[in-house]
């Protein structure tokens, strides 16, 4: 009984606290130090922005006020010497005498002579008209090579003078409606451009932008000229075939160089002509209208 009441009177102390706690709250507490740290600087900082930002825009403000007052004094100032020399000037009207340029008088034209620039062929213009009318009779079609071995229409004839003595040996032309026919033509073309000129100095080149086109040209000139492959090919005098306008292009210039004289054919099926081409003195291009190009005449047409 007595050792029972001895255990309830000894009053029982608070366990203690663990090593893990103190440094948990002891690092708490370094962090609120530190934060309240930062947040004085950042107060401070804050106050000082204030101020500089206060005092700036005053400045700022009564710096452009300045400015803007200075200019418009300045401005006035010009304005008004503007004016007092405007009046100053004599602004009574002077009477100009304007004479006629020799440009404005109208000029006289012998009887018989064309305004436009005569063409290279007409010294010889009996003689391809000649040839032309030669065409249009029976065919020899065992004559010696580059001479045209097929007949030429009227019509067909017509177009080939016109693109000698009107369009100058440089032009286009309608297509004829097929690509044999068109050969033909440029075949004629060769044969009189290879009378004037010779075999040696003239050389066809031919545009067609695919295989089958070229075969077809290649054929037919060689059909209508009595020619043979050795005539055709890079290597070959007479007449050669390009794909591309480039390659075409700097055959031409080198041709030139040498002080040969290029023929450039263009297949109707060309639907672009390279700028280049056309400083050329002889070339001839064929064009097809919408309805030749859409239904493809051009390719299935055989020779």
């Amino acid at each position: 009984m007595t050792s029972s009441n001895s255990e309830a009177s000894t009053p029982r102390t608070p366990p203690a606290a663990s090593p893990a706690a103190d440094v948990f709250l002891s690092e708490l507490l370094e962090r609120r130090q530190r934060l309240l740290t930062e947040i004085n600087t950042l107060e401070q900082r804050r106050n000082r922005l204030q101020e500089d930002i206060h005092r700036h825009f005053a400045g700022t403000c009564d710096e452009l006020s300045h400015r803007v007052r200075g200019f418009q004094e300045y401005l006035v100032g010009a304005l008004q010497e503007l004016s007092d020399r405007a009046q100053d000037l004599e602004l009574t009207p002077r009477k100009v005498m304007v004479q006629p340029s020799p440009l404005d008088q109208p000029t006289t034209t012998a009887p018989g002579q064309s305004t436009s620039a005569a063409s290279p062929f007409l010294a010889d213009e009996p003689l391809i008209e000649d040839m032309i009318r030669g065409f249009q009779d029976t065919p020899d079609f065992y004559g010696p090579p580059w001479r045209l071995r097929r007949h030429l229409d009227a019509s067909h004839g017509a177009l080939l003078s016109n693109w000698l003595f009107q369009q100058q040996g440089r032009g286009a032309q309608n297509s004829l409606g097929s690509r044999s026919r068109n050969v033909l033509l440029g075949a004629a073309a060769i044969a009189v451009l290879t009378e004037l000129y010779g075999e040696d100095q003239l050389q066809t080149l031919v545009l067609a932008s695919t295989p089958e086109r070229l075969g077809q040209w290649r054929r037919g000139l060689q059909d209508s000229l009595g020619l043979t492959r050795e005539d055709f090919g890079p290597g070959a005098n007479g007449i050669s075939l390009f794909e591309r306008p480039d390659a075409l292009i700097e055959r031409a210039d080198r041709l030139e160089s040498q002080d040969g004289l290029p023929l450039i054919l263009v297949d109707a099926a060309e639907q672009v002509i390279d700028i280049p081409i056309l400083q050329f003195p002889l070339w001839l291009a064929f064009a097809a209208d919408a309805h030749e190009l859409s239904m493809d005449n051009l390719d299935s047409d055989p020779l």
